[in-house]
């Protein structure tokens, strides 16, 4: 059996203020700490080690994962950080208020561009300062690479070969793997793992904090997933 952890990062700033925020580099609010250290103080206090860590490049990400760490106790292990997982781009709505979005261009139509699997939102365009090739995070990426928004789908395009060709090569040494993420790259993971529909998979919601568990057979399949509170 291997053992692979899932963890969504605290809650962030702009969760706190209701923000579309995808990629933008936002960090922990003070409950996003605490979210942070509680998750964690659970992994440890059930016996979990890590010989492995994955995150994305944005810091709400990576902090989750320092605090994580530092509350088990864990120093040295490997970390990778890739912009493969970083949260669904959410184009032009990125640093809008959700709620007045939603007055906006109503709530029917922010509702599919928040929940649908393959209905992008409103594109940037490469102009736009919002745009992944303006920041010098990304100056390694190829430009083209670089979203100007995504759907559900191609957030799971972009990140499931990472997931084949980086991830899964370590769980197949049984190592042990934590990586912490965002709400829709780890919900384009679930729906890999658990074979998932569309139509299910857009109403699944995944807590900020709380880590969910899964045991992995010999082939990568699950055999059991839970959330550890």
């Amino acid at each position: 059996m291997t053992v692979l952890v899932l963890l969504r990062h605290g809650e962030s700033v702009w969760n706190q203020e209701n923000r579309f925020t995808g990629w933008t580099d936002v960090d922990l609010s003070p409950k996003g700490v605490d979210e942070a250290k509680n998750a964690g103080t659970a992994l440890k206090s059930k016996g979990f080690v890590f010989d492995v860590a994955f995150s994305s490049v944005l810091v709400r990400a990576t902090r989750t994962l320092d605090i994580v760490l530092d509350e088990m106790g864990l120093k040295g292990i490997e970390i990778f950080k890739s912009w493969r997982l970083n949260e669904r781009h959410y184009g032009a709505l990125q640093g809008l208020n959700k709620a007045q979005t939603a007055q906006q261009y109503s709530e029917e139509q922010v509702a599919i561009w928040r929940r649908s699997y393959a209905q992008p939102p409103p594109a940037l365009t490469r102009e736009d300062v919002r745009f992944p090739g303006h920041d010098p995070l990304y100056k390694d990426v190829n430009i083209n690479e670089l979203p100007l928004g995504e759907s559900l789908k191609d957030t799971e395009s972009r990140f499931l070969p990472y997931w084949h060709g980086d991830i899964e090569p370590f769980l197949f040494k049984q190592k042990r793997v934590i990586i912490v993420a965002h709400g829709n790259t780890l919900r384009a993971l679930v729906k890999y793992l658990d074979g998932m529909s569309e139509e299910e998979i857009v109403k699944l919601d995944i807590p900020t904090g709380i880590p969910l568990v899964y045991e992995l057979d010999g082939t990568l399949k699950p055999i059991k997933s839970y959330y550890l509170k």
